[in-house]
């Protein structure tokens, strides 16, 4: 352009616009169709996706990079258009978000100096306003070219994670992983609440391939060493696999329908709850059996309590011993944490406590009551367990679940034994809302057949008949763990029905005050067990 003052108004507008055309989608078709050849939306299509229609306001289109190094001295903004990442205001459902997006199509994803600043833009925007936010990442963490040098590198991630800090438990934070996202982008996932990966070309870990093979001699391909089967079933840091860019998109909107804005909101209620069906109730009678020996569906026990189809499944292949997932009951958003009796029996290991008390602790921040429905024998013991460090990770649930603001409701289906009664917040272990217990629940120290062959095997060993002693043992110290001797001394609020237990949760949580908080001791906040 020549003269601008010289320029029509119109000139100067047209100017700007075909500026604007240069950097879209439209003005960069060979870039546009190489991301979509390999199975992926653009930066701008992922945003698009995700925002309700026309709510998206962009910030920074026109930024440039901000050359730092000789190499880069000649870059402008026709190397990295919008310096490689889409970012700015949009809404889901009505709802402000702030959203950010690495376009792989311009080097590689990754984020340059002028790149940090819009992050850092929409992060503080988040934090200003309370909006979440939302980061989609495709791409290969720093510009290595703008980042070999002392000076600009001194000033570590320019406050980024000082943002993330600040903004958890504050919003609601998401880093999809939608394709490469090792290094930056998988340091920001790991300070997230939600991590959804899409299978096949999202990837995360903490180096890519080549520096692991530089450092250790390793060869793996990306889908190997941070895939999303890798990073969901393996290591828990993603929380959810996807089909596509589409599914992973869905799964945020689904996600963030159940919080609120930010942590001095309400989370959203549905007007027209659809409760489950009278069969879906009885079918908790024919699900549960009355011996314990046999297992049972824990889903269709979620299913039988909680709205139809409002189940949504957190980790749902990660430490599969123990389920969580958002849910609501009456258009109510709740959290449900449940042992699953078909995996390691329900017991609580390492992996599971620390699921477990990462989703207790986001549940809590955003104000959604906890539901923990209990089927635990007790914490998984043995060597390689206690390697694990399982007694400290084992502290975990409690620990969040008794710092908890919201209201609690307990449930004992069926086993609550020893110390995994009280990670799962059993009777008067928990400061509970409600605390009730099923007909097929047993409470007791431990294990009975356990008990008796630690406490009693000099008593039946030396009797006539010590098989025949021993199962007279158990089956007289199983008469005192039922649900009915447990209430005796109001250790539980009552034995209930199955098919009473939405109603009672429901009840609960419409007369619940305002949420607790402890005063005393004066102290700044406890310690998280390690």
């Amino acid at each position: 352009m020549t003269d601008r003052h010289d320029a029509a108004v119109e000139d100067l507008i047209e100017y700007v616009e075909s500026e604007k055309a240069a950097v879209s989608d439209a003005g960069r078709e060979d870039d546009i169709a190489s991301q979509h050849e390999h199975g992926k939306l653009t930066a701008r299509e992922r945003v698009d996706y995700l925002c309700d229609s026309d709510s998206f306001d962009e910030i920074g289109t026109l930024a440039a990079p901000a050359p730092t190094t000789p190499e880069t001295a000649d870059w402008g903004r026709e190397d990295a258009p919008a310096d490689g990442i889409i970012s700015g205001i949009g809404e889901i459902d009505g709802r402000p978000i702030a959203v950010a997006a690495t376009d792989f199509t311009v080097k590689g994803g990754s984020i340059g100096h002028t790149g940090g600043s819009k992050l850092r833009r929409v992060m503080r925007l988040g934090l200003e306003q309370g909006y979440p936010v939302i980061l989609l990442h495709d791409g290969g963490g720093h510009r290595i070219q703008e980042g070999l040098d002392a000076r600009p590198t001194a000033q570590g991630d320019g406050g980024l994670t000082t943002l993330q800090t600040k903004l958890s438990g504050w919003v609601p934070t998401v880093s999809a992983m939608m394709g490469p996202g090792f290094a930056a982008s998988t340091n920001w996932a790991a300070m997230s609440d939600f991590v959804p990966i899409v299978r096949g070309t999202g990837t995360m870990g903490v180096a890519g391939p080549s520096l692991v093979n530089a450092a250790l001699g390793t060869d793996l391909s990306k889908q190997e060493l941070g895939g999303a089967d890798f990073q969901t079933a393996e290591t828990g840091v993603a929380s959810l696999a996807c089909a596509d860019d589409e599914a992973c998109l869905d799964a945020i909107r689904r996600y963030l329908s159940y919080l609120p804005r930010n942590a001095q909101a309400d989370p959203p209620v549905e007007d027209d709850p659809t409760p489950p069906t009278d069969e879906m109730r009885e079918r908790l009678l024919e699900e549960m059996p009355a011996d314990p020996k046999k297992g049972y569906d824990i889903y269709t026990i979620v299913d039988g309590v909680v709205d139809r189809e409002s189940f949504f499944e957190i980790r749902p292949t990660y430490a599969q011993n123990i389920v969580t997932g958002l849910a609501r009951i009456d258009g109510r958003p709740v959290s449900v944490v449940a042992n699953n009796p078909r995996v390691k029996a329900g017991t609580i290991d390492t992996a599971a406590s620390d699921k477990a008390s990462h989703f207790a602790s986001v549940c809590d921040a955003f104000g959604l009551p906890i539901v923990l429905l209990a089927d635990v024998p007790g914490i998984l013991p043995g060597p390689d367990s206690e390697r694990d460090g399982v007694a400290r990770h084992s502290a975990k649930l409690p620990y969040e679940l008794n710092r908890a603001t919201v209201p609690t409701c307990s449930v004992v289906l069926r086993r609550g034994y020893g110390y995994g009664y009280v990670a799962m917040g059993g009777g008067r272990s928990l400061e509970n809302d409600l605390a009730v217990a099923w007909p097929t629940a047993e409470i007791a120290a431990m294990g009975i057949e356990g008990a008796v062959d630690v406490a009693y095997s000099r008593v039946y060993e030396n009797a006539e008949d010590p098989e025949a002693k021993r199962q007279e043992l158990i089956d007289e110290f199983i008469d005192r763990t039922g649900p009915v001797r447990a209430a005796e001394a109001v250790g539980i609020d009552g034995v209930i029905d199955p098919r009473e237990t939405r109603d009672r949760i429901r009840r609960a949580l419409e007369r619940s005050g305002p949420e607790h908080e402890e005063s005393w001791p004066p102290k700044k906040h406890s310690i998280n067990p390690m």
